[in-house]
């Protein structure tokens, strides 16, 4: 594989860089932090880092609150970090190390961000992984290789323990659960997370998600006591809510279902409703 390349450092035009999809969306706290900063020293402190592509576009890698904050100060240029030969899962690992070393974040990103590296990883060193590292093992040879949990806690100062529960509360969530749970009226801990990442069932998880970002519980396990209270008696459910919870668990398991569980599903349960009269 060709090794990325760095350009060059310049000043790309604001208006030129594009900003495709990214693991969060900008926090306004975190802009006007910048903004404040560079009113105060009349710089900004970093650099972003860019991929030119082939066709020449000039593709956001990591600075999205640096560039945010350009935006909005009415900057026609920014100082910035120019990349060659840049792989996607290369460009989205530099963001996601960006965020983690250097932002401000909360448990849930934190969550997200490590399990999106946790892919990557896994990915890039496919040696790693769980099954193959176990049957390396058993050849004496897995010494040899890095595991994800490791390197990771090294490079974050966080105990491996640390990075396992938070990859897997970070695993559990779809993406629709994420969007809740960022607009939940209190910050969501990773102890809900850790809570939430327990339960096997994508009915209930929707539910609990749905109770937290609400308001309506205080915490992950609050909610799930809630809905083992519920459970024998007939509550008055509301419709919409009810559709709305069912829906999101049915799609939350059709993301995570591989192609030909798809096809089967289809096939049986959606062709069987269709010959319905």
């Amino acid at each position: 594989m060709t090794q990325p390349t760095l350009m060059q450092q310049s000043r790309p035009k604001v208006s030129e860089i594009i900003v495709g999809d990214r693991l969060r969306p900008v926090s306004k706290a975190g802009v006007e932090s910048l903004i404040a900063s560079v009113n105060e020293t009349g710089v900004m402190k970093d650099a972003i880092h860019i991929r030119k592509k082939k066709d020449g576009k000039l593709v956001l890698i990591a600075g999205g609150h640096r560039l945010e904050a350009a935006r909005r100060l009415g900057w026609d240029e920014v100082e910035a970090k120019i990349w060659t030969d840049v792989t996607d899962d290369w460009a989205r690992m530099m963001e996601v190390d960006n965020n983690l070393a250097g932002a401000e974040m909360n448990a849930l990103d934190t969550a997200v961000f490590l399990a999106e590296r946790k892919r990557l990883y896994e990915k890039l060193h496919p040696e790693t992984r769980a099954g193959v590292a176990g049957g390396l093992a058993r050849q004496g040879s897995a010494n040899e290789l890095g595991s994800f949990a490791a390197a990771t806690a090294e490079k974050f100062n966080l105990t491996v323990r640390q990075i396992q529960k938070i990859v897997a509360a970070g695993t559990a969530l779809s993406r629709d659960e994420i969007r809740h749970l960022r607009a939940a009226k209190a910050p969501v801990t990773l102890k809900d997370l850790t809570e939430i990442s327990r339960i096997s069932e994508d009915q209930e998880r929707s539910m609990v998600v749905l109770k937290l970002s609400g308001g309506n519980a205080k915490s992950a396990a609050a909610a799930r006591k809630q809905l083992e209270a519920e459970e024998g008696r007939t509550p008055v459910i509301d419709p919409m809510k009810q559709s709305e919870a069912e829906f999101r668990a049915i799609s939350a398991a059709w993301k995570r279902a591989g192609a030909a569980a798809r096809r089967r599903f289809v096939s049986e349960e959606i062709g069987q409703e269709g010959g319905v009269e």
